[in-house]
């Protein structure tokens, strides 16, 4: 791989073993980062590895479940340790949740999603942000959604996480930025990856379903992980030098209607 935006730097993505995470990876390798994969998946991220380094690139995958903290340090300490340094983080790692009005939410479901999507990312964060600021600067992108821009009905939890995310990041952006360290989000729609497809959206099984959420999206179809790549990689590239506090949507018009 030739790098151009991102050459000699060094990557952490989590969430790496399928869909979005994993396109980010290879996207970030194709630009000419070493990459630090991780999921709780480990079949998957070893897989996205291979993906890598099939194409030349270098990765190394390293387990971690982002809502221990303990995991979290472990894996930015593993990171530095092996290429000696932190200069881009895209937090990816997230889950939907239990889809249901929300009376109707146990509360268990609740504290999963907000411990993997809202405090999974302040744990990353905390742990990252150091590492950048001993080499003078980095760049971190959160996967937000346009859940957390707008509300969805029978997705109370998940999108008052990704609402949090993007407090979260505003509120990082604001403290680091002028030490050198931007945070962005990516606000993704209706993208088609394994987490979405499993839900009975596969055109296919329910072409009905299918062509609603396509139609809820003025471009005509569903975004691809590979598009979400572009987003990141732009924004953890120097191209975006003066952008930081800002929630990218990657909708397809969807917000704009």
């Amino acid at each position: 791989m030739n790098g151009k935006r991102l050459d000699a730097k060094v990557a952490l993505i989590t969430g790496a073993a399928s869909g979005i995470g994993r396109s980010t990876a290879l996207a970030f390798a194709r630009e000419g980062a070493r990459v630090v994969v991780s999921d709780v998946d480990e079949d998957g991220g070893e897989g996205t590895v291979r993906l890598i380094e099939g194409e030349g690139g270098e990765a190394r995958f390293i387990a971690a479940d982002v809502s221990d903290g303990e995991q979290v340090a472990a894996l930015v300490r593993a990171t530095v340790d092996t290429y000696g340094r932190l200069d881009a983080a895209f937090n990816n790692a997230g889950t939907e949740g239990v889809m249901t009005e929300l009376a109707d939410c146990p509360e268990e479901a609740w504290d999963r999603v907000m411990a993997i999507n809202l405090k999974g990312v302040w744990q990353c964060m905390r742990y990252q942000i150091p590492e950048m600021l001993k080499i003078g600067g980095g760049s971190i992108v959160n996967c937000a959604s346009i859940a957390g821009v707008v509300g969805f009905a029978t997705a109370s939890v998940y999108s008052a996480s990704k609402h949090g995310l993007l407090g979260l990041t505003r509120a990082a952006a604001l403290e680091y930025s002028s030490r050198g360290i931007r945070v962005n989000a990516v606000c993704p729609g209706v993208i088609e990856t394994p987490m979405v497809m499993q839900r009975g959206l596969k055109a296919e099984e329910d072409r009905k379903v299918y062509d609603d959420l396509v139609g809820l999206h003025p471009i005509g179809r569903l975004g691809r992980p590979e598009e979400v790549a572009d987003a990141v990689v732009w924004l953890s590239s120097d191209e975006a030098s003066f952008v930081t506090g800002h929630p990218l949507l990657v909708d397809g018009g969807y917000v704009a209607r």
